[in-house]
């Protein structure tokens, strides 16, 4: 039997093993990893038949190639480093040689070159290639705020806006003007503070 790296494209031979998986014709394939009927996974040719285990709810996170579970997310990820050469993450694009610690997080990155938006608003058609970035798109129409100032109660559709508004109550100004110092919230405040030193004016007047 043939394998195929990076791990998840067993999936498609056992589709609940992995449900969001990079097709097969683009993954090379190798002799470490092996499918059997039964689900259980060979990490490499010489080491002794694994039985397969189930993650619990006290362990969600679950390595596909020699079946330990976590508790922790950030323990599962470094995990998974340890299958790589060197310590590096052992899931890489074959087409820009990028590595991630989890098989989902190339799946995602593919989509950057292949241009795939898999996942559409319901309400306007615009899509994404990332399901989060559709989830929190929807709250634009749905008028869902879950991030909620604990200071103002002011409330936000995603985190990124909370945390930088976070900055307006805290003092925290982190974008410095590498001319004079100056200091702002949000990048784009710097952005257009800038052009008081380049004399750049982008926006002309059609009329």
């Amino acid at each position: 039997m043939v394998g195929y790296y990076p791990q998840e494209s067993l999936a498609p031979h056992h589709p609940h093993v992995m449900p969001d998986v990079v097709p097969k014709e683009t993954l090379k394939p190798v002799k470490s990893l092996v499918c059997s009927p039964d689900l259980t996974i060979f990490p490499s040719p010489s080491l002794t038949r694994l039985t397969p285990t189930q993650p619990t709810p006290e362990k969600p996170y679950q390595c596909l190639l020699c079946q330990k579970t976590f508790d922790q997310k950030n323990l599962y990820q470094s995990h998974l480093r340890s299958h790589g050469k060197d310590g590096e993450d052992p899931y890489r694009c074959d087409i820009c040689s990028k590595t991630f610690a989890v098989p989902a997080r190339l799946t995602r990155h593919y989509r950057t070159h292949t241009g795939e938006k898999p996942y559409q608003c319901e309400y306007c058609s615009k899509s994404f290639s990332v399901k989060e970035n559709l989830s929190v798109h929807r709250r634009i129409h749905t008028k869902e705020r879950p991030y909620k100032c604990d200071v103002c109660s002011r409330a936000f559709e995603h985190s990124g806006k909370l945390h930088r508004h976070m900055r307006i109550h805290t003092g925290e100004r982190p974008h410095k003007c590498s001319v004079c110092s100056k200091t702002f919230i949000q990048s784009g405040q710097l952005v257009i503070h800038m052009r008081t030193h380049t004399g750049e004016k982008p926006y002309v007047c059609e009329l």
